[in-house]
Formats: C-alpha cells, sequence, structure tokens
C-alpha cells in the first residue's frame, strides 16, 4: 500500500513509474471517479517525457500522447461506456505493441481483452486530500516494475 497526500505526491508517484514503463507495458487503473486516475496518468506521462497537456479522455475514450524513446502513451477511459465496440479493437492493438504504453481506465468493459502481464492500481480515498493506492504486478514483467518501484 503506498500513501499518497497531495496532487503533487500523486504526480511524482506517477513521473517515477513513467520512468520506468516501456513499450508493451499496461496499466490498469481502477478508483472511483475523482479518484486520482488521470492525475497519476500526468505523471506518468511527464516521466515518459510527454511534452503535451494530458487531459481525461472521458468524453473522447482514447487519447494518443508522443513520449520519448520513440513511445506512445495510449490513455483509454471506458467510464461512458456500455459496449466498447470497435475500441476493444483499438486497445487490443495498443496494448500489444510494443511502441505503445497503454493506460486504461474503468477496464471491466474491456476485461477479456486486457493483457494478462499489466499493473493493476486501486485506488482508495481515506479524506480529501489523501489516497491509498493498492498496486498488484500481475505478470512477470509487471512484477519487476514492482520490484524498481520499491
Amino acid at each position: 500500500m503506498i500513501d499518497i497526500l497531495s496532487e503533487d505526491d500523486m504526480r511524482m508517484f506517477g513521473t517515477r513509474l513513467g520512468k520506468l514503463l516501456d513499450g508493451g507495458d499496461t496499466v490498469e487503473l481502477i478508483g472511483d471517479v475523482g479518484s486520482g486516475k488521470t492525475t497519476l496518468t500526468k505523471g506518468i506521462a511527464k516521466g515518459m517525457g510527454v511534452d503535451e497537456d494530458v487531459q481525461s479522455p472521458s468524453f473522447t475514450i482514447s487519447r494518443m500522447y508522443d513520449a520519448s524513446r520513440g513511445l506512445t502513451l495510449a490513455h483509454y477511459d471506458f467510464y461512458r461506456l456500455e459496449d466498447a465496440g470497435i475500441m476493444s479493437d483499438e486497445l487490443t492493438e495498443a496494448a500489444h505493441d510494443t511502441r505503445f504504453v497503454t493506460i486504461i481506465e474503468w477496464a471491466s468493459i474491456v476485461a477479456k481483452v486486457l493483457p494478462e502481464d499489466r499493473l493493476v492500481v486501486r485506488f482508495s480515498t481515506p479524506t480529501e486530500t489523501s489516497r491509498h493506492l493498492e498496486i498488484n504486478g500481475m505478470g512477470e514483467r509487471s512484477r519487476v516494475l514492482l520490484e524498481k518501484m520499491a
């Protein structure tokens, strides 16, 4: 369990994680609306060398950002969908492409196409400003990432 005390702490944690992520890595974010998923993603983007301002893809479903080392950050948010439709095909392609780091919010709708090897980050909100993050590695590569984060 990782304790996050502020938005700045969340971004800094994300930046650390973003520096470790590589092509083919997938991160699933689980938490209520307003729990910090997009804030974490902004930090990850910074750690990956993304120069653009990262926005929540809640209304667009997906956003792509050019990162350093020839990587692309693919950020998906399936909150507003009852059926992912063709978006599950796009997600499958991105999540299995070694040029992409894929971040998915509200992934239950696409659970069947998620890669088995992924980091799963669960957000809980004990107070208005603090967060607890529970992070699990669901495969060999993800467990290596967790060890590097420790």
